[in-house]
């Protein structure tokens, strides 16, 4: 396999500098919503990074979960790889490949650990059997087989069957406090649209052109 002749073009239309918001918020939950609307898998999908004690960078994907002037939020175990690594270095990158769209949007930011009632009003939302898997997986750490997490998963659910789920005390979740926003929407020829919005010292937001 060739991968050096995997392309194609990006021609779905371009983004203008007249075509932006004052607030870049206002241009991520359009964007946002038209991911939604036009039924993109996972549209809420972003990758996360982050970096350990030693320099070394990580990514992974976690669902965002709410977005408003304060910030983004998503949601993990407190005891995981990157809740380890956010309690050493706060400052993250997201990332948002809407691919289908040729779209990306880049966050960056730090975090801050929102209050248990925050945790516990979205806790109380979700799926039981996704509550109970918050407590059968202790994230990030050595697995012997998977065969061992069904188990305890299924352990708890039986242990859970009658009654409503605590909320583990290793859980919570994480507000994205947005330095910088960056919009990509694909161009024709390379010749790509690129905004980054940035705050100054007064934090309201300055707009830049980038060259693709």
């Amino acid at each position: 396999m060739d991968l050096s002749d995997i392309r194609r073009r990006y021609c779905m239309g371009g983004l203008r500098r007249a075509d932006l918001p004052s607030d870049p918020l206002d241009l991520f939950e359009t964007w946002l919503k038209q991911a939604i609307e036009a039924k993109l898998p996972d549209p809420t999908a972003m990758t996360i990074a982050t970096v350990d004690a030693s320099g070394q960078p990580f990514q992974r994907i976690v669902l965002l979960k709410h977005v408003d002037a304060d910030g983004m939020i998503f949601y993990t175990n407190l005891g995981s790889r990157k809740a380890e690594q956010l309690g050493h270095n706060p400052k993250i990158s997201l990332h948002f490949p809407w691919h289908m769209m040729e779209r990306q949007v880049h966050v960056t930011g730090q975090v801050e650990k929102l209050s248990t009632l925050e945790v516990m009003k979205y806790f109380s939302s979700r799926p039981k059997e996704s509550q109970i898997a918050a407590w059968a997986s202790k994230q990030s750490q050595r697995l012997s087989t998977r065969q061992a997490l069904e188990s305890k998963f299924m352990e708890l659910k039986q242990k859970f069957a009658k009654g409503e789920v605590p909320i583990p005390t290793f859980w919570g979740g994480y507000r994205v406090k947005i330095n910088s926003i960056e919009f990509w929407q694909g161009g024709d020829h390379r010749l790509h649209d690129r905004f980054l919005y940035q705050r100054d010292g007064d934090n309201a937001w300055q707009i830049e052109r980038l060259a693709p």
